[in-house]
């Protein structure tokens, strides 16, 4: 690499490294490094900490100037010796080099100004040639339309490194909303904790209760046998007397036997009684809270399962969508593998992924008619011929708002929601179907037997007026029902389309 000449490193060093220019009021930052402080100030302007240097990239915390008026005085000199050796070059470099006239003129194709004698020769003799003033004119111009739009552009990089600023304070919030996040639950954990001691510290003082009822009528129990042993012995010595002995005192001894009926104690007292099945009322009253508090956390807080179609379990007459989001029925059925996995009977479908833990809900678009049933089935649920949509047959499932196999379904809801909620807690062992309108819960299973099998979601559609609605035939959850052979009018409402929420 060439030395560079004194002049060179003179420039250099008198020269700020954001403008390129001699420097103007220097000022030095944390870094040692110096600039204008008109270009370090543009530089971090909009910034409210992490003030890095544009040479070295050494940050501060804060904003430092030091001036540095012997730095200003070695600019200034320098350019006064640049202008000087500037205005001697000035002269050579208007003349053309070849011809040594001057430049008057300017070559439009060759972007370069030439003489007179240039513009008459071979090489620019066919090219646009204008005054060089006229020429300077339009490149100025040009140069001021880039000028500006390069200036544009940089508010367009201010006002990013702005936002990237406003950026760091959210990083701040998002922080700040975690330690609340954290002090909110563990309020809660403490809460929850303390209403635990509370109910266990009363549970244990009930305990304690009853078992010093029990402890009292095992006492007496015995107390009442040793009584009883004593009368059977000296009954039993009487039958060893002579007759006149016998005999006397005869009445005590029969009065004695009277007396010794067994009276049963009592295990527990009516008022023990009424605070034990208070204090079972209140177990069940927590535990529908915390299930509803857990309900609702979840459907806030997390994203619903993403659910789609698996067309290798779909029954020839339903019709998926292209995103497998939506089935709808049709009276023509598809020409399709009969595969293991497919249903041929009943028109069903089941989602692409099982579960077999964890707490996963989903929600369906049920329209405003057709005739649907929606739930979960486990992997073994069967596929081929009539099938009994019972929990013993591996389905939990709600049909146009009634249970398929329970009474305990809610009744109507009034206006009927367009989106029913399917949750399913594995280890929990429920399956519950809510209005994703509201939240209203509508039918609970609370003690299904997954089996330790993968449960998939499950869809039925078109089952008309062959299944009988369980309002009017109360049934237990074991109790099958009978499917019968399809005709066409048990496709009312056939058409209508379940569709998978996004």
């Amino acid at each position: 690499m060439a030395t560079r000449s004194p002049a060179e490193r003179l420039h250099s060093e008198a020269s700020c490294s954001i403008c390129l220019g001699y420097f103007q009021d220097p000022v030095s930052i944390h870094c040692g490094h110096n600039f204008c402080r008109a270009c370090i100030t543009r530089c971090w302007e909009g910034l409210e900490a992490h003030f890095s240097c544009p040479q070295c990239r050494r940050t501060a915390l804060q904003k430092s100037f030091r001036p540095s008026r012997e730095l200003a005085n070695i600019a200034e000199i320098a350019g006064q010796l640049s202008l000087l050796a500037g205005e001697g070059a000035a002269g050579r470099e208007n003349l053309c080099r070849q011809h040594q006239e001057a430049l008057k003129l300017f070559c439009k194709e060759d972007q370069q100004p030439i003489c007179v004698v240039c513009d008459k020769s071979q090489a620019h003799r066919f090219h646009a040639v204008v005054p060089i003033e006229e020429a300077a004119q339009e490149y100025k111009d040009e140069i001021q339309a880039r000028l500006q739009a390069l200036k544009e552009e940089r508010e367009k990089y201010l006002e990013s490194r702005k936002t990237g600023a406003r950026k760091s304070s959210h990083l701040e919030k998002t922080k700040n909303e975690g330690k609340k996040i954290v002090c909110e639950f563990e309020q809660l954990h403490r809460f929850l904790k303390d209403q635990e001691r509370l109910l266990l510290t009363q549970l244990v003082d009930l305990d304690r209760a009853i078992t010093r009822i029990q402890e009292e009528a095992v006492a007496k129990v015995s107390e009442e046998m040793s009584h009883l042993d004593t009368l059977i012995w000296e009954m039993e010595g009487k039958f060893q007397q002579p007759a006149s002995q016998f005999l006397q005192d005869i009445r005590r001894l029969l009065n004695s036997c009277e007396m010794m009926k067994f009276d049963p104690p009592v295990e527990i007292s009516s008022v023990l009684e009424r605070q034990l099945e208070d204090f079972v009322q209140k177990n069940i009253l927590v535990r529908d809270t915390l299930r509803k508090c857990q309900d609702s956390l979840m459907f806030k807080l997390q994203e619903p399962t993403n659910v789609t179609l698996d067309p290798a379990t779909a029954h020839p007459n339903l019709h998926l969508s292209e995103d497998r989001k939506q089935a709808r029925g049709q009276l023509r059925p598809q020409d399709l593998p009969d595969n293991p996995e497919r249903f041929d009977f009943e028109p069903c479908v089941l989602g692409c992924e099982g579960f077999n833990s964890g707490r996963h809900f989903w929600e369906v678009e049920v329209g405003q008619g057709g005739v649907w049933s929606l739930g979960v089935a486990r992997a073994s649920v069967k596929r081929k011929g009539p099938m009994n949509l019972t929990p013993r047959e591996g389905v939990w499932a709600l049909e146009a708002y009634h249970s398929l196999t329970s009474p305990r379904a809610s009744p109507r809801l009034n206006p009927l929601p367009r989106r029913i909620r399917v949750s399913l807690d594995y280890e929990g062992r429920r399956v519950a179907f809510f209005s994703a309108d509201n939240d209203a819960p509508i039918l609970v299973y609370s003690r299904a037997l997954f089996n330790g099998e993968r449960v998939f979601p499950w869809f039925k559609m078109g089952m008309g007026a062959r299944l009988q609605e369980i309002t009017q035939t109360p049934a237990s959850e074991d109790q099958s029902m009978t499917g019968q052979l399809m005709s066409p009018l048990d496709w009312v409402g056939f058409r209508f389309p379940l569709r998978i929420c996004p």
